[in-house]
């Protein structure tokens, strides 16, 4: 896809995504591995993954981030409340951030924005604040502009994320229940303007009903929506 100028990627199922940069950085967000019934059993990871980004504290975003980063040898870059929850659980590097700040990634400017969604952490010693939920803007160097909604509802302010950043490919959740379905993300994609839509968070659990096809009925032919299987990539 010539907008993506080199950049690639990868839906591992659910809002699990590898970003790999022409200059070969690679970013993992939302890892959500073991337990996910749509993640590609055959996948392998880069040996390296430089960053691992947390949109928020659920279980089905950040699962596997704590043996992940350690095999990989990733940083871990999240709210600050959460990077220091990561922390706390074994993970060696973290850079902590907020809402409207932006961190650089090697060749990626990586931005936190606003998401409209619940954020505390579970284990076994009960439900932890670990700050709110978020989502990402990716700017890669000599690249595309990518937006990583995380989970969340369709809220007015993305016209701020589409004027400040202008996003090309903007990753949306789309099932339903616990996030927006087709009908909010139309809405959301009218707000953003992207090129290009990747669907997320949808038919990984029963509740999760929507569709790419319920969405490709909704933005019309102006928006190309990306209909991937678990493993392929853009």
């Amino acid at each position: 896809m010539e907008l993506l100028q080199g950049t690639t990627i990868f839906w591992l199922g659910h809002s699990t995504v590898l970003v790999q940069t022409p200059k070969g950085t690679n970013i993992l967000i939302d890892p959500f591995i073991a337990q996910n019934p749509k993640y590609p059993r055959g996948f392998q990871l880069p040996e390296k993954i430089h960053y691992i980004l947390l949109t928020h504290g659920h279980g089905d975003h950040m699962s596997d981030a704590v043996p992940v980063a350690a095999k990989h040898h990733a940083t871990v870059v999240a709210v600050y409340e959460l990077a220091a929850y990561m922390e706390a659980r074994g993970v060696a590097k973290a850079i902590g951030m907020n809402l409207g700040g932006t961190v650089q990634l090697d060749d990626v400017a990586a931005t936190m924005v606003e998401a409209k969604h619940s954020a505390g952490a579970q284990d076994e010693e009960g439900t932890h604040y670990v700050g709110v939920a978020a989502g990402f803007v990716l700017s890669i160097m000599n690249g595309p502009v990518l937006y990583h909604a995380g989970d969340t509802a369709v809220f007015g302010d993305m016209k701020l994320i589409a004027g400040l950043y202008h996003p090309q490919v903007a990753m949306l959740p789309i099932g339903g229940h616990f996030t927006m379905g087709p009908k909010e993300a139309a809405l959301a994609a009218s707000f953003l303007e992207p090129q290009v839509i990747l669907p997320l968070h949808f038919g990984t659990f029963p509740p999760l009903k929507g569709t790419p096809e319920e969405l490709v009925k909704l933005v019309g032919p102006s928006i190309h929506v990306a209909k991937l299987a678990p493993g392929d990539s853009l």
